[in-house]
């Protein structure tokens, strides 16, 4: 079968966030789960995605499943961006398409020019206590921190300002304690008119990614943060990693649209 690397959430090569893509031809169920671990194991990115599709009249076109080099994840943004855009890009599927998820039906529409708009639950947001420990492991005192619900699974904290975010050199270790899967770090953006709203960085240690380089599921959280204060549903966000790159997020009440572009950067056949 083919499997092919897809940068995700950038409209340029060896930027954004890689992830695998496999398109499988069973219709009826995916393979056996160590198999799917060892096949994300071995591409060695965030998440590599699994699709399947389903016979036609249900509620959903094609079966999708996601996994880090460590675990099985329950909802990945970035790639469902890079399976929508290799549907797309190699005529497996025309316009919207429906995926079965873990964590519901999720949509993805691509667009003429290149990106593609999905349609994710809102994150449910709980202003929790500041962990202790947190602000070392960290290397910064929060502000806020929120608990994310079991979606995303991550606690998100505000800190000072945009520098802050930049310079954050976490303890990894220690901030495995903290949350189910990592931390979400964000700060206003100093500069609005650079194209940004705010930034942020995204750590999980606990699923195998030290740092995610651009993370969709966390922007269904950053969207209704940033919204409620900045006052408006539709905003822009950057992921101030090395790769860098921006997820464009529409607040819609309990479901939030992400939108971003994608790159097709390997293609190539599995043999095992």
């Amino acid at each position: 079968m083919r499997i092919r690397i897809v940068d995700a959430f950038s409209d340029r090569p060896f930027s954004g966030n890689p992830a695998g893509v496999l398109l499988l031809n069973d219709a009826d169920a995916f393979p056996d789960d160590t198999w799917l671990q060892n096949v994300a194991l071995e591409v060695n990115h965030a998440e590599t995605a699994f699709a399947h599709p389903l016979p036609e009249g249900g509620e959903a076109d094609w079966a999708l499943r996601w996994f880090t080099p460590a675990t099985e994840v329950a909802m990945c943004g970035h790639a469902t961006l890079a399976t929508a855009h290799v549907l797309h890009t190699t005529g497996a599927h025309q316009g919207p398409v429906r995926f079965a998820t873990r964590s519901g039906v999720l949509t993805a529409t691509p667009a003429d020019d290149g990106c593609v708009t999905m349609d994710f639950p809102t994150a449910r947001l709980t202003r929790v206590d500041v962990p202790d420990g947190l602000a070392e492991a960290l290397g910064t005192e929060p502000l806020t921190a929120f608990d994310t619900g079991p979606n995303v699974g991550d606690l998100l904290v505000e800190v000072a300002d945009e520098k802050t975010v930049h310079g954050l050199r976490p303890d990894l270790k220690a901030l495995t304690v903290h949350s189910e899967r990592g931390i979400i770090a964000t700060a206003r953006a100093h500069d609005p008119a650079q194209g940004y709203d705010f930034v942020s960085r995204c750590f999980f240690p606990n699923v195998g990614i030290d740092e995610d380089p651009v993370t969709g599921s966390a922007h269904t959280a950053l969207a209704p943060f940033w919204s409620e204060r900045l006052g408006r549903p539709g905003l822009t966000g950057l992921q101030a990693s090395a790769r860098s790159g921006r997820v464009r997020a529409e607040l819609r009440g309990d479901r939030t649209l992400l939108t971003g572009g994608a790159v097709t950067v390997i293609e190539g056949e599995l043999l095992a």
